[in-house]
């Protein structure tokens, strides 16, 4: 049997039902196919390490799932290669979307065939840092009132700060956007970043 990790499954019973589906089945397929691998959370996301390597990964968000290979296009193919920050199969929103099979078996075996030859990973892409991002009103004023938080928060990166304002502006009710604002102030408070829950120890 399988070790699974308990972090894995609190991911997965937090997405939405069809990222569950997608979510659990990939996890089978990785374990079926490579009974040798080890689950964890890295950056916030599930993700499958096989002899001390990342195999793969997957992550849920609100309409799709990804998931992506350390060894990205040389693991899965030119013909399923989508890359991009959507993972290397692109957008994910149903079981059809993935390859047949036969074919998630012969990418695992690939991937998998990579590491143990040593191959590496693949570059990183270069890309321009995005600009720091505009603070709203509300988030502004609230850090103001908290020295603690506002301390916090303008230690962060870029990344970081943008992490904050991005869950608060994207609330889609005003007694949503509110209560995160204030969760928001008390984590900052306590130091900690946005997904903190998350991160691996």
């Amino acid at each position: 049997m399988p070790t699974l990790d308990p972090r894995v499954d609190a991911y997965i019973d937090r997405a939405a039902p069809f990222a569950q589906d997608l979510l659990r089945h990939w996890r089978a397929t990785v374990h079926t196919h490579c009974p040798d691998v080890v689950e964890t959370i890295k950056w916030g996301f599930p993700n499958f390490t096989y002899r001390d390597k990342i195999l793969t990964g997957m992550a849920a968000f609100k309409a799709h799932c990804s998931i992506g290979f350390w060894h990205g296009e040389a693991a899965v193919g030119a013909d399923h290669a989508k890359g991009g920050a959507m993972g290397d199969f692109g957008k994910l929103t149903s079981l059809k979307d993935l390859p047949p099979k036969a074919e998630q078996k012969a990418i695992l075996k690939r991937a998998m065939q990579l590491i143990e030859d040593g191959v590496k990973a693949r570059p990183a892409r270069a890309t321009a840092p995005k600009p720091p991002p505009d603070i709203p009103d509300d988030l502004a004023a609230a850090l103001r009132a908290n020295p603690a938080a506002h301390k916090t928060f303008e230690s962060f990166p870029p990344g970081q700060k943008r992490d904050y304002v991005d869950w608060i502006v994207e609330a889609k009710k005003p007694e949503t956007r509110a209560r995160r604002l204030v969760q928001a102030v008390e984590w900052m408070a306590e130091g900690k970043r946005r997904n903190w829950k998350y991160e691996n120890c």
